[in-house]
């Protein structure tokens, strides 16, 4: 114990023990949530920025160095890149609803079979994360397990970190599943010259994940918060309100030549047709001889959520809609599209005139989509609607009409009742984008960062978002969160923090044997991956653990350093801890809280099933 309170002593400089200290406290504000996290990470740069400048530590074969550029380095990680630019294509496709018909396609196979459907995905991304960066998996999949989500009557955060969790361990699974294992490899060829093969890590790789899918299956959803969002609730309080509304029947609209079946129209699913108006003529129900033609207008009376849901998969039907609202501009492609309720005030200049003699369009950019009035269900067009104090309008516009209407005295905004939707019409460009970009990054065409940031520009340039829209989508939590991170791990390196943990490990459980020390290596290198990335921690450890293997005179130097490989995977505990984490962040509401409560028991498990696996291993002289 003399000797190792004299590596203490020489690896003790006052700046490494504060940097210990520090990464303490900021993994207690993290998980204390009193503060953003966003302020808890910009604190955290400021803070060693201020550090490393007034208290520098000398590098070994470095001269001069730049601590605030070295500090800051992080926030231009290829990996942090990466992700804003993932974010920004994923924008795109929820700005173009391109992932409704593939959603569609599953929910339907879901309503047949519920439990098969869910087995079935994460079956698939586990298989396709083995081979390809799980990033874009996950990317495809946030969409459908959110809409599934909807489905179920649950909250999205019941299913987005097993998503993540899946991917991750599958990338145990294979040599290319993850960087962190093509990392391992390199340093243990460039330090004894010992190759890994692709399925080396096969075999631990697939018990560890059957132990991980077991816990997932079984114990994660207890431990997983329900956390409803914003869109649920609106969704909820429009429920069952029926408004009516009208399509124009155009010359290319899909409604021409149709009949009802049984006075239902196929194309108008949820939606009962209350009147035809063809020319001056009014065709009522039963309509079981009628066939529309181009002129006609389709009134209807359906429910906001049918309404949204058809203006947000179907190009055409939008067109048929605001063809029927009389002049005005469409809003662009790549504008934010809104929709929101708003009630005509009492003694409004409204009261008493139609949708048409006020030019409602040309007034105020946005388009009455429907009429709800509480005390009777009208049957007539709505442009010959008298409308009355109290009667709720949905309306249908550009984010920035909507902005203009809150200044409107006659009408009455409900704020809390907006929503925004897709805008179908560049569905196409934004599958053909986001399938490029995943195909690139999925075959090594492209390195991903390249690809994700082609993909990027690409959604910009197809008019699938607008500039403002990609902005915001890039998450500043995100941002400020990794560069944090990487800046904290750095911190530990230069300082000698984290070899000194290593050291300490190796020097301490060496005595007691291969299997406990194979065992202390893994729990170190568990809990650092997920507070420095996973990169750093499998470039540091690697050496370690073929050094205590040579230390030793053990012939075991693959396993020590698969034992690195699957620890240095093992990040569940935290949203740093892996890029899918803070990917499914967002869409799931969570908090950093919720991946400790969620991911440290599995930290804990994956330990102890590992430390199984190498003692029956040496029991049975396997190795």
């Amino acid at each position: 114990m003399s000797e190792l309170a004299a590596e203490f002593a020489a690896l003790g400089a006052w700046q490494m023990w504060a940097i210990l200290g520090g990464l303490l406290i900021a993994v207690a504000l993290f998980i204390w949530d009193r503060f953003p996290i966003e302020m808890v990470s910009a604190g955290i740069v400021a803070l060693l920025l201020l550090f490393f400048n007034l208290f520098p530590v000398e590098l070994a074969g470095q001269e001069d160095v730049n601590w605030s550029a070295r500090m800051l380095s992080g926030f231009a990680n290829p990996a942090l890149f990466t992700i804003l630019c993932l974010l920004i294509v994923g924008q795109g496709i929820f700005q173009t609803g391109a992932m409704e018909g593939p959603t569609q396609f599953l929910l339907s196979s879901y309503d047949q079979r519920p439990t098969l459907t869910l087995i079935m995905m994460f079956a698939f991304a586990f298989v396709v994360s083995a081979f390809i960066n799980n990033t874009p998996v996950v990317v495809m999949f946030v969409p459908i397990l959110v809409a599934i989500a909807h489905r179920m009557e649950q909250s999205p955060s019941k299913l987005l970190i097993p998503l993540s969790y899946v991917c991750i361990l599958a990338g145990m699974t294979t040599l290319i599943g993850s960087s962190t294992n093509l990392l391992v490899a390199e340093q243990l060829r460039a330090i004894s010259e010992i190759d890994l093969n692709f399925f080396t890590p096969t075999g631990p790789g697939l018990y560890l994940a059957g132990v991980g899918l077991i816990y997932i299956v079984l114990v994660l959803p207890r431990l997983l918060p329900d956390r409803d969002t914003m869109e649920s609730e609106i969704a909820g309080g429009a429920k069952g309100r029926q408004y009516i509304a009208q399509l124009e029947v155009t010359s290319d609209h899909p409604l021409v030549g149709k009949k009802p079946v049984m006075g239902m129209f196929s194309d108008l699913p949820d939606m009962t047709v209350r009147m035809i108006q063809r020319g001056e003529h009014a065709l009522l129900p039963p309509f079981d001889q009628i066939e529309l033609k181009t002129g006609d207008l389709v009134i209807v009376a359906a429910t906001r959520q049918t309404l949204s849901s058809l203006l947000s998969k179907r190009a055409d039907f939008m067109r048929g809609m605001l063809a029927t609202t009389g002049p005005g501009d469409n809003p662009n492609p790549g504008e934010t599209l809104m929709m929101t309720e708003a009630v005509v005030a009492p003694g409004s200049r409204l009261i008493g005139r139609t949708i048409q003699q006020i030019g409602f369009r040309h007034a105020t950019g946005c388009i009455v989509l429907g009429i709800q009035r509480r005390s009777r269900m009208i049957r007539s067009r709505m442009g010959e609607i008298r409308l009355e104090a109290g009667d709720t309008l949905l309306l249908f516009g550009s984010a920035d009409s909507m902005r203009q209407l809150r200044a409107d005295r006659d009408l009455l905004l409900m704020e809390w009742a907006t929503q925004a939707l897709a805008d179908p019409r560049r569905t196409t460009a934004a599958r053909i984008i986001f399938g490029a970009v995943v195909l690139s990054a999925a075959t090594s065409l492209l390195p991903i960062v390249v690809a994700s940031f082609l993909g990027a520009v690409a959604m910009i340039a197809a008019g699938c978002l607008n500039t403002r829209q990609a902005a915001r989508a890039i998450d500043m939590k995100v941002f400020l969160l990794i560069g944090a991170a990487i800046a904290l791990g750095t911190a530990l390196q230069d300082t000698g923090g984290a070899d000194l943990l290593a050291s300490a490990v190796v020097r301490v459980f060496a005595p007691f044997g291969e299997v406990a020390l194979m065992s202390a290596l893994f729990i170190v290198v568990a809990v650092l991956t997920n507070f420095l990335s996973n990169s750093a921690t499998a470039i540091l450890f690697t050496p370690i653990a073929v050094g205590a293997a040579n230390q030793i005179g053990s012939d075991n130097t693959i396993l020590f350093a698969l034992t690195v490989l699957f620890a240095a995977n093992t990040c569940f505990a935290t949203p740093i801890g892996y890029q899918t984490n803070l990917l499914v962040m967002g869409p799931g509401h969570y908090k950093f809280s919720d991946y400790i409560r969620a991911g440290a028991p599995m930290v804990i498990l994956f330990w102890l099933a590992f430390t199984i696996y190498i003692s029956v291993l040496y029991a049975f002289g396997w190795t």
